[in-house]
């Protein structure tokens, strides 16, 4: 597949291949769903928590004896019965995590990338490289790349070019920069448009295999 290449200005330079092995791959919409519920599952602390009858203050006391009151027998007021009671079958801490092997993990990301070049989301420049680390420097470049879409910014490395970039984006909230290696299929659906340099295609292939 054939993508034209940009400058930072917005004007085609000329066009690259994409690693056919990456952006042609098949499409498993099982699979990408499967990535996703994982990195979603496994972003969850698991931290919630409610207390039992043995964990709330009080309830020493029976409140009245057991027979002869006409009323229903007790034993504590902490009970789940009485306010200010204990808590059954509410949440307490858990891990969600949930695992999936690097192959799966790496064919999903195949996918999803194959799924956004064939949809014309995939932008590629031809050098990402800022006058300064300003946003509106680089409000003005995805601008000229994207126009109005939200854009995630995939960078090989982190060297000078990259800590301006994301110093640049930090502050557009319909932008985002990662490095390669970090790519992941809740960042790719979450944005209409993947922009990648040039450079960045060796990373994904070195990457991804």
């Amino acid at each position: 597949m054939k993508v034209d290449v940009m400058s930072i200005e917005g004007e085609k330079l000329r066009e690259v291949e994409l690693p056919s092995a990456i952006f042609e791959a098949p499409i498993n919409v099982d699979l990408m769903h499967q990535a996703y519920v994982r990195q979603m599952a496994n972003a969850r602390l698991g931290t919630h928590d409610t207390k039992v009858r043995s964990e709330v203050a009080g309830g020493g006391a029976k409140p009245w004896k057991q027979k002869g009151t006409g009323r229903a027998r007790q034993g504590s007021r902490r009970a789940a019965q009485w306010v200010g009671g204990g808590r059954i079958h509410t949440p307490h801490p858990r891990s969600y995590e949930q695992r999936m092997p690097k192959k799966m993990r790496q064919a999903a990301l195949r996918s999803a990338l194959s799924a956004k070049a064939a949809e014309a989301g995939v932008v590629v420049v031809d050098d990402l490289s800022l006058s300064e680390a300003k946003t509106r420097v680089m409000a003005g470049a995805l601008k000229n790349l994207v126009g109005k879409s939200t854009a995630l910014v995939v960078l090989s490395e982190k060297d000078q070019a990259y800590e301006m970039v994301m110093r640049s984006t930090d502050n557009l909230v319909d932008a985002k920069v990662l490095l390669a290696k970090y790519l992941n299929i809740r960042d790719l659906f979450g944005y209409d448009k993947l922009v990648l340099p040039v450079k960045t295609l060796d990373a994904l292939a070195a990457h991804l295999g």
